[in-house]
């Protein structure tokens, strides 16, 4: 996480405990038992239902054109005023993890540079200044006072879930505990372009060098054939090939040890190789019938057809490797908490990270206040986000099969919307 590559779960992958094991699981460090309980294979964990929505009827955004092709940040996509936000239906419950959450963001959003175009670091101290001893029962209050509502081109926003998930693993290879979970390889190579071209400046690529030439990093299907043997640490072993991979599509989450101890992990790095969501995939391919196209859903497809199963998870030839986490987490893409039902996944470029957003959508349960605090490989573009929700086997529920439709209005501190319109007029409707 980074909860790293917050994803469209919905539209993405799913699965539980199962059978589809990496051609590379019999190398390694041979088995080593720990003392402090024996060695067994773990249960099959239960692939917990989808929940189903309570359906809502967003509001209506601002009449607008969408974002042109082509554009790449929300100032230039076109900032609307939005409405009042005291006619914004937002719940005092809503308000109140938002502003906890407001609070995690407010030394970083004033320090870190606004991709978006949007605001700069000094707009937010008044409201930071005023957050830290807000009262939460009042936290609606709050809102109202310090920020106005925005409205990015058309508004019309889609949003998924995600989730930290937890499934069984171990410190140690042993029997039923066999798959690898890799740390960063050393020979891993992350280069800026834009110090060799100022047209390049912001991208960077990742490879490995061979000889005298720079190249494309391993790949899921080679990484799953061994080829990092000798060139990445292990730092622990997973039960079930499934449930790794969409732990990898989520960037963190806990591992339940043979022990009944728990260990968390989150992203330390990515093999530089493009995301392939393999929902799309499958439903593209006839594969997925209607209403299975859940994280549930896609988990029980690729259990079902091991064989299968592992060809289509090698399609998304993206991989990331993990670190062991301590002290407060599981960590956002700025470094910090987040917050289950508070925090949401981001194109930075179109949402200031750290910025509180309001989503009215078709169900209720995403509807509400949020607080941008993550990034996602697959969470591109104008009002898009990724909900986080927290742990456990609610927030796999809702998250696996989270996908909602509605508006968007991001809330900005007073007095940017007339700076952002003076400079940048929006596009007509």
């Amino acid at each position: 996480m980074r909860l790293w590559g917050a994803v469209a779960l919905a539209a993405l992958l799913s699965a539980c405990s199962g059978g589809i094991v990496p051609e590379s699981a019999g190398s390694g460090p041979a088995p080593v038992r720990e003392t402090r309980a024996p060695s067994r294979a773990a249960a099959p964990q239960p692939n917990i239902p989808v929940r189903q929505p309570t359906a809502a009827t967003p509001l209506q955004p601002i009449p607008a054109p969408a974002t042109p092709a082509g554009v790449t940040t929300a100032a230039l996509a076109g900032v609307i005023a939005g409405p009042p936000i005291d006619s914004l239906p937002i719940t005092d419950e809503s308000a109140a993890r938002a502003l906890l959450a407001y609070r995690i963001s407010c030394g970083s959003l004033q320090r870190r540079t606004d991709t978006s175009g949007l605001t700069q670091g000094s707009d937010w101290a008044e409201s930071c200044r005023a957050a830290a001893s807000w009262p939460e029962r009042d936290a609606r209050s709050f809102f109202m006072r310090y920020f106005e509502a925005a409205q990015i081109a058309d508004g019309k926003a889609f949003a998924t879930g995600y989730y930290e998930p937890e499934i069984h693993g171990s410190r140690d290879r042993r029997p039923g505990y066999e798959v690898p979970i890799y740390g960063p390889p050393s020979d891993l190579v992350e280069v800026d372009l834009g110090l060799f071209s100022d047209e390049m400046k912001g991208k960077r690529i990742r490879g490995r060098v061979e000889g005298k030439a720079f190249v494309p990093y391993f790949d899921r299907g080679q990484i799953d054939e061994g080829a990092l043997k000798g060139r990445a640490p292990v730092i622990g072993y997973a039960a079930d090939p499934v449930e790794i991979f969409f732990l990898q599509v989520q960037g963190s989450g806990r591992l339940r040890l043979p022990d009944g101890d728990v260990m968390r992990i989150g992203y330390a790095g990515q093999n530089g190789r493009d995301y392939t969501g393999i929902g799309k995939l499958m439903r593209d391919r006839g594969l997925l019938a209607a209403g299975q196209a859940s994280m549930q859903g896609i988990m029980a497809y690729l259990r079902q057809n091991p064989e299968e199963g592992r060809a289509i998870m090698r399609e998304n030839k993206s991989f990331v490797f993990f670190k062991e986490l301590t002290g407060a987490g599981p960590l956002g893409a700025m470094g910090l908490p987040v917050t289950g039902w508070g925090s949401v996944a981001v194109d930075p470029k179109f949402v200031p990270l750290g910025a509180p957003a309001f989503l009215s959508m078709d169900r209720t349960d995403a509807t509400g206040l949020w607080i941008a605090q993550d990034t996602g490989g697959a969470i591109k573009g104008s009002n898009r986000f990724d909900t986080f929700w927290g742990a456990g086997d609610d927030a796999r529920a809702i998250a696996g099969g989270m996908s909602a439709r509605g508006a968007a209005w991001l809330l900005l501190p007073r007095g940017v919307v007339a700076r952002l319109q003076t400079a940048v007029p929006a596009p007509a409707p």
